[in-house]
């Protein structure tokens, strides 16, 4: 696998793990369904939490796969999204400028909107990057 194919991150993958009992590394890996079960149930009680210290690199290599690389880097879009998605940054650098204007003045839609993004920022990006690709 070469660096451009590299959609994700282990390192930006172990630091939000360190907040994993609240499900953050497994939305970023693509798994919202499990990030929303980690959420509710603080990472299955913490030991859920904990295995996934071991199962990061196999997440990590199942989301490169997954996910096309391109212009749009997905790790600058979690980052935007995790530290000032409420003000709609991470809308701004996907080129989506009237929803991000939306979130700016609305909390990120009254933070559903936020929530939203958490379960498809990965197929956000990844949109962006095939349309591109095409072009």
């Amino acid at each position: 696998m070469t660096t451009a194919d590299d959609t994700h991150s282990k390192m930006i993958g172990y630091i939000l793990w360190i907040f994993g009992f609240m499900g953050s590394h497994r939305f970023y890996y693509g798994r919202p369904v499990t990030g929303t079960i980690w959420f509710f149930t603080l990472g299955l009680l913490f030991v859920g939490w904990i295995v996934d210290l071991f199962l990061i690199p196999g997440m990590d290599r199942e989301a490169d796969i997954r996910y096309v690389s391109g212009d749009t880097n997905y790790n600058v879009a979690w980052i935007l999204l995790t530290f000032l998605g409420i003000f709609g940054a991470h809308r701004l650098y996907l080129g989506k400028w009237v929803t991000a204007l939306v979130w700016l003045f609305t909390g990120g839609l009254f933070l559903l909107g936020y929530l939203y993004d958490y379960w498809t920022l990965n197929d956000q990006i990844d949109e962006v990057n095939r349309r591109r690709a095409v072009r």
